[in-house]
Parts: C-alpha cells; sequence; structure tokens
C-alpha cells in the first residue's frame, strides 16, 4: 500500500515535483491542528470547528530559498473518543506532527501520554515527529524548555527522531521552519532505510 514511488527507479528520486509526503497530524482536541493545516493550505487564517474525523489536504510547500515539497496532510480529530483511531493513520506515515497547546499545563500530562502511546507502536518506530508547540504568542505560554520536560522527551524512544518547533499557527509563525526539520528527517530516514537494505 501507499505511494508506490518510492521502490522504483532512482530517477524519480532526482524529480522532487514527484515526491508526496504522507503528513499525519495528530494531538489533542483544540490544540490547533485544523488551523496548523490551513494555515499551511491558504496562508491565512482560518475559522475552524472541532474536527469530527479528519480533514486531508495536499499541499506543495516551499522549503528553504527554492525547493517545492508536496506535503499530503491528515488532520485527525483529536476527542478523546477518536484516538484509537489514531493508529490506522499512521500506517505507512512518512512523519507524525503533534501539536501540543502551550498553553494548557491542565492537558500537558494528557498529551504526553498520547505522544508516547502512538510513537511506541511498532510501525511507527522510528518515524520521525515534529512536536508543534502552539500558540507561542500567548503570554502564559510555556517556554520550550517546559514543553520539553512535561512532555517527557528525553523518554522517547533513540530510534524516533524528532524536532520541538515554536508556532503560532494563527499567523503562520514556525510552521514553515518546523516543516524543513521534519523534511530533512524524513529524508534521513529515507537514506537509512535504503542503506539497510543494499546491506541485507
Amino acid at each position: 500500500m501507499g505511494n508506490g514511488l518510492s521502490d522504483q527507479t532512482p530517477i524519480l528520486s532526482s524529480l522532487p515535483s514527484f515526491q508526496c509526503f504522507h503528513i499525519v497530524i495528530l494531538g489533542l482536541d483544540s490544540a490547533g491542528k485544523t488551523t496548523v493545516l490551513y494555515r499551511l493550505q491558504f496562508n491565512e487564517f482560518v475559522n475552524t470547528v472541532p474536527t469530527k474525523g479528519f480533514n486531508t489536504e495536499k499541499i506543495k510547500v516551499t522549503l528553504g530559498s527554492s525547493k517545492t515539497v508536496t506535503f499530503h496532510f491528515w488532520d485527525v480529530g483529536g476527542q478523546e473518543k477518536l484516538r484509537p483511531l489514531w493508529k490506522s493513520y499512521t500506517r505507512c506515515t512518512d512523519g507524525i506532527v503533534f501539536v501540543v497547546d502551550s498553553v494548557d499545563i491542565e492537558r500537558m500530562e494528557e498529551a504526553k501520554t498520547e505522544l508516547h502511546k502512538i510513537t511506541r507502536i511498532s510501525e511507527n518506530q522510528g518515524v520521525p515527529v515534529l512536536i508543534v508547540a502552539n500558540k507561542q504568542d500567548l503570554r502564559n505560554s510555556l517556554s520550550l524548555s517546559e514543553i520539553e520536560k512535561m512532555l517527557a522527551m528525553s523518554e522517547m524512544s533513540s530510534s524516533t527522531p524528532w524536532h520541538l518547533q515554536p508556532t503560532c499557527a494563527i499567523i503562520g509563525d514556525g510552521l514553515k521552519e518546523g516543516l524543513e526539520k521534519l523534511h530533512d528527517m524524513i529524508i534521513k530516514r529515507r537514506k537509512m532505510l535504503r542503506q539497510q537494505k543494499k546491506k541485507r
């Protein structure tokens, strides 16, 4: 299943327009997942309602000075009853974007539990994770080091590459930088997997 291009001729890998990265956006309800998605798509703030199932968009993003990358985002609802479905969306994913509300101190423990749960699933071992610390523009938002501590990032599996990115989804601050990091981690992982295949 998934994108059949990955195992074919190396010619395709030199044509970035063919590459489409499958990315799942997860996080607790009200963290700002859909705001992140539509800020990336329309480059403006879109007033959103709680996601009952999922939203999906293919979005071309310019990374660095000129490279255009296509991401196929799946933004999955974060209400408790929807979270058991997360693992079916992360199957064969290239990367996970996990959005946390930097102001919601009460639910940081819950966010930590869900983040660790999804990254520990065997199919997700090694899948790069971009943690989006949203709402950093608000006065009482936690600092990155506090969020890193509260999410127990040091306890993440050593096989899981991750990056914590401060953002404000409403104005789009930090989103591009975060996606650049995620893209780098995905490319690095693909190279590593290719080398492992060759060694076999």
